[in-house]
């Protein structure tokens, strides 16, 4: 049985907020609140950045930026097949607030996979 958008998202987020701290984040404060829309139901989740320290919660709430987007692209995100500023500009993500946490999102997220060489 195939993984979910949910379940990716679900994973994505716990695991975030399991990692602790993150080394490229060190000088970065402030908050994203993500939406993730399934349809009429949206999800959303709160990412606290404090000098490199991470608070996840979900639920919602204020966030100096907010990010949109659709369970099947935020899936993409979420397991590095889709960058965050390449979603920003095909239109698949959506971004209102303070767009300087656009970078900041961008380092929350798996790099690409790499391809095995034959």
């Amino acid at each position: 049985m195939a993984k979910s958008a949910t379940d990716a998202t679900d994973r994505f987020f716990a695991e975030l907020g399991a990692r602790g701290e993150e080394p490229l984040l060190r000088k970065a404060s402030g908050s994203v609140r993500f939406e993730i829309v399934d349809g009429r139901r949206v999800r959303r989740w709160v990412v606290a950045v404090s000098k490199g320290q991470f608070e996840v919660t979900s639920g919602g709430g204020d966030a100096e930026c907010v990010m949109r987007a659709d369970s099947k692209v935020f899936d993409r995100l979420a397991t590095g097949r889709m960058n965050v500023v390449a979603a920003v500009l095909r239109g698949d993500l959506h971004v209102s607030g303070d767009w300087r946490f656009l970078v900041l999102a961008q380092r929350l997220f798996p790099g690409p996979r790499r391809k095995a060489r034959a």
